[in-house]
């Protein structure tokens, strides 16, 4: 890891929401989720519950009529199915933080959230300094539409591992798509690149055309600015 200054970031002002979502469908165009850059993720780059639904692509299968999309209800009754075994488990040992981090996973893929945070929750409970999991905890808790408490799960995971690349990832994506805040996400996305020379060329090269496009955007947002500041409005 070298030692060099990151370049400045631009100023910008806080973005209103349809630059968010803007930038939102940007995102998705590019493909990222939050978690791309190391391990698999179950996050994908929408707006939290509480905006936005939407049907996770990587829900459970079911044989329904072409152009069906299983709703809610029939996504919790897929997990309670699939949980069911890995939760009677968990009766004779309810502490077990691998158990609790599947149950968890089952649960967010099909959605359910809240559920999801809780069994991500307990895993911590004994695995306080498992940074893969409080990234996951931060996962729902942001699709639940929590999205302080997701930053702070995020800023929790930093203090134990402040280099780890898909929670410097998913903080700017947080920041950018929750928070409306670009120069936050891009602080992180910096920082990520700087203290992460491993990454693939491929990976590091979408975190960079992510950062330029972000920029662009705070650029526009200048731009119409200076113009209706020249007309006098």
């Amino acid at each position: 890891m070298t030692d060099e200054p990151t370049t400045a970031l631009p100023a910008a002002p806080t973005l209103c929401a349809a630059q968010v979502y803007s930038m939102a469908a940007l995102c998705l165009a590019v493909g990222l989720g939050i978690g791309y850059l190391m391990r698999g993720s179950q996050l994908a780059v929408i707006p939290p519950q509480s905006t936005a639904h939407a049907v996770s692509q990587t829900a459970p299968a079911v044989v329904k009529p072409a152009g069906h999309r299983p709703s809610l209800d029939e996504m919790r009754q897929m997990a309670d199915k699939q949980a069911a075994p890995l939760l009677e488990k968990l009766k004779s040992n309810p502490n077990d933080s691998s158990l609790l981090v599947q149950v968890g996973g089952i649960y967010h893929t099909t959605h359910q959230f809240k559920e999801a945070s809780e069994y991500y929750s307990r895993a911590l409970d004994s695995d306080p300094k498992n940074v893969a999991v409080r990234t996951k905890l931060a996962s729902s808790l942001y699709r639940n539409g929590d999205i302080d408490g997701a930053i702070a799960q995020l800023n929790k995971a930093l203090t134990y591992d402040p280099k780890d690349a898909n929670v410097l990832f998913d903080m700017g994506m947080i920041r950018l798509q929750g928070k409306g805040d670009p120069k936050g996400a891009l602080a992180a996305w910096q920082h990520l690149l700087k203290t992460n020379p491993q990454l693939s060329p491929d990976r590091k090269a979408t975190v960079l055309k992510l950062m330029a496009d972000v920029m662009t955007m705070m650029g526009d947002q200048h731009g119409i600015e200076g113009a209706r500041n020249s007309d006098g409005h």
